[in-house]
């Protein structure tokens, strides 16, 4: 089972990047739109309640957060590359370090314009399931100025990476860093009016925006998540072979029960059998009363791993 399923919304910018990585890799695959708050009745059951999105599924294999998303594409198909001219270090600890330095200015940005369009149930359940704090305008108007300096702060770097002509930040190739950079801009250039472009992108960065959203978003094909839930169920999850059984390195071992939670938002734990690890990925098998045997994925960076 290799066809490839994502679990998204439109406006998610971290789908966005998902979809723009397809699309350099010119893949087709199948696109099930789901709710941008739960409940998600259909998708909950695959991934144990992990609520953020968005989510990969192949077959029976999930696969939670961008963070292990984008190194699963590169490993299942590994041309065009997302980490050309050998810069998959950086270009992962820098996406790490640029989602978890931007999230939070970056909305604050997003409020100060739309703010008063926000539905007020999608407001709560972000405060109360989610970010933790009221994203509305009036709550995050008093900190405007510095959301405003750290975004800047964030695009000076990459103004100054960019400073020399290259195409692209490591060179003449689109990497998962400049996919990391773009979909957070993605978020307040499609939301926000045409200042946000003076305030917090400036002239030199637009045309690299505008050259990784050309890349496109691949060969989509609609799907239910009643279809998509059904192909989980009818299919067995993959070996797995990319990982050994006993490599976690805080010595956790293949079998025993554990659960993995987000240790930034959104912190549900999810519950399974370790399956195998290593020091970036950890896959777990959940047993699911409708669904029946899936094997979760999830990244090392940002996520805690315990034994349950």
């Amino acid at each position: 089972m290799t066809e490839l399923i994502l679990h998204h919304y439109a406006f998610s910018p971290f789908s966005e990047k998902v979809r723009v990585a397809l699309g350099l890799k010119g893949l087709s695959w199948r696109s099930v739109d789901i709710a941008a708050a739960p409940p998600r009745p259909l998708l909950s059951p695959l991934t144990g309640g992990y609520r953020r999105v968005p989510v990969l599924q192949i077959g029976a294999d999930i696969y939670c957060d961008t963070t292990i998303i984008l190194p699963t594409l590169e490993r299942l198909h590994p041309t065009p590359s997302l980490y050309p001219a050998g810069c998959e270090g950086v270009a992962r600890g820098l996406s790490f370090a640029w989602d978890r330095a931007m999230w939070v200015p970056t909305i604050g940005i997003l409020s100060h314009f739309i703010g008063d369009q926000i539905p007020p149930e999608f407001i709560k359940d972000r405060k109360e399931g989610y970010l933790g704090f009221d994203m509305s305008k009036a709550a995050m108007a008093p900190e405007l100025h510095l959301h405003r300096q750290r975004v800047a702060a964030q695009y000076a770097w990459l103004k100054t990476a960019l400073a020399d002509g290259r195409g692209y930040i490591f060179g003449d190739a689109p990497s998962a860093l400049d996919l990391t950079c773009y979909h957070t801009i993605f978020l307040l250039r499609k939301n926000c009016p045409a200042e946000v472009d003076a305030m917090a992108i400036h002239g030199p960065l637009i045309p690299w925006f505008e050259r990784v959203s050309a890349i496109g978003h691949g060969r989509p094909d609609a799907m239910s998540a009643e279809d998509a839930f059904a192909t989980a169920r009818d299919a067995k999850p993959a070996p797995v072979t990319h990982l050994a059984p006993d490599g976690d390195p805080g010595g956790l071992r293949a079998g025993c029960p554990v659960t993995v939670t987000p240790d930034d938002n959104a912190r549900v734990p999810v519950s399974g059998t370790l399956v195998a690890a290593s020091d970036s990925e950890v896959v777990i098998l959940r047993r699911d009363p409708e669904v029946g045997d899936l094997h979760i994925h999830f990244p090392r960076l940002g996520f805690d791993v315990v034994a349950a």
